[in-house]
């Protein structure tokens, strides 16, 4: 018997109750969620069905760069419907080329190839098969703190609980990346964390054995994992060893990139250079789905005459190649990205920082640009993590103050979009000073 469509027509205008009767989310038991309803939004603020405007600290999933509703990206998909809404991969098409050329140019020197792909999980993806395949050599390495997508290969290359109900494909093995607040080397200065943390990946890779690993996949800035900055010299650490045992080196840039650190790229402040670069998110702040990979020349002549063996059906779709033509654009004339950085360095960090005197639950503020973590502890001397209770409790007094916080385990996550102001930064560390007193900690 079919589905009773005169049930739905008695809700048609009541999002939450078509939610609730029809949608099922990710990442969560569905009996008892109580998903809030958005309306619209405009720059770094959201406008919720109950009427209240609300301060965005999270960006949602960390890729509305561009901020919410601009219009020079809305008119971009708007043009490009009305040229062409939609052409098959296989074909030409001046929006696909566009938008390919101003990814690439954002890219170190050498990187004129994209594959484009529908989010960030399947840009990873395809960077191991390509690793895979070039190198004919079988395993990946990745980092316990990481998090590189949900499809086969990029969720066993995550490092964090989501990987374990869906660890189905092989050949992947982790490591212990720097992080020097919780150290797992027993560093006391980043300089120790940087060298023993190179000196560990070094051993895995002579015990795992250099001839079978294709590539090293990590994040330039460890996202969802705590924002956790690197120390300057790893990714040098990396590259040095990933070349003197002929491994290929990934950059995953999904989360981190297009001005979320203040660069437009995260790997511009390490001084290397990777073999392939992966993106998404920010790339054009989420308003189609997109995502690619970018190829060094060595990689991607080898398929000058090699089949490269995948492909997507919305791979370069027109209206996500408008919007990131349109984002990259509107970034590059309005300073969008010298924005992230300057309000980082002179808003963000100095507030968040400034904090730790007034909250003795905080036990580190790290972070660059728009892309901020604060650590917070039930004790600074043994570094316990927060309880989710109270974590929750803190979301919940925000939510009171209209700012939208995001929480990752004992982390809050400050990550507004890149087009916020000074002024507007303030304001919101000064209403997530409030969540916190008000929650007590």
């Amino acid at each position: 018997m079919g589905h009773d469509c005169s049930a739905d027509e008695t809700i048609w205008d009541d999002a939450y109750a078509l939610d609730r009767a029809h949608v099922f989310h990710s990442w969560h038991a569905q009996r008892d969620l109580h998903p809030t309803e958005v309306v619209t939004g405009h720059g770094v603020w959201l406008n919720y069905a109950d009427g209240r405007e609300m301060l965005d600290f999270t960006s949602q999933q960390v890729n509305v760069n561009i901020g919410y509703q601009h219009p020079a990206v809305v008119e971009g998909i708007k043009k490009q419907a009305e040229l062409l809404a939609t052409i098959g991969p296989d074909y030409a098409n001046l929006a696909r080329g566009r938008a390919a050329s101003l990814v690439a140019r954002r890219a170190p020197e050498g990187f004129d190839k994209v594959f484009f792909t529908n989010a960030g999980a399947d840009a990873n993806e395809n960077a191991m098969r390509a690793a895979r395949l070039v190198t004919g050599r079988d395993k990946i390495l990745s980092s316990y703190r990481c998090y590189h997508g949900n499809t086969g290969a990029a969720i066993s290359a995550t490092g964090d609980w989501r990987r374990k109900p869906n660890d189905y494909a092989r050949g992947h093995v982790h490591f212990f990346t720097p992080y020097l607040y919780r150290s797992e080397f027993f560093a006391t200065t980043q300089q120790e964390e940087c060298e023993r943390a190179l000196t560990h990946l070094e051993h895995v890779i002579e015990f795992e054995g250099p001839d079978t690993i294709a590539a090293v996949l990590l994040e330039s800035i460890p996202g969802t994992a705590g924002i956790i900055i690197p120390p300057k010299d790893y990714f040098k650490g990396v590259r040095e060893i990933t070349r003197k045992y002929g491994i290929l080196m990934i950059t995953d840039e999904v989360m981190a990139g297009f001005g979320r650190t203040g660069f437009w790229f995260a790997l511009d402040d390490y001084d290397y250079t990777p073999d392939i670069i992966t993106f998404a998110k920010g790339c054009n702040s989420g308003y189609v789905p997109a995502g690619g990979v970018i190829m060094s020349k060595p990689v991607a002549a080898y398929f000058d005459d090699v089949v490269f063996p995948g492909g997507l059906t919305y791979s370069g779709h027109p209206l996500a190649m408008g919007a990131i033509v349109a984002t990259q654009e509107a970034m590059e004339r309005e300073h969008i990205v010298d924005n992230a950085h300057d309000v980082g360095r002179d808003v963000l960090g100095p507030g968040l920082e400034a904090l730790v005197e007034h909250h003795p639950t905080i036990g580190e503020v790290r972070g660059k640009g728009v892309f901020w973590a604060v650590e917070l502890v039930a004790d600074r001397t043994t570094k316990e993590p927060l309880d989710d209770a109270t974590m929750q409790r803190i979301v919940a007094e925000a939510d009171k103050l209209n700012l939208v916080l995001g929480v990752h385990n004992n982390r809050i996550h400050v990550t507004p979009p890149c087009v916020i102001s000074a002024e507007e930064a303030a304001e919101g560390v000064a209403r997530l000073d409030k969540a916190l007193t008000a929650a007590g900690c």
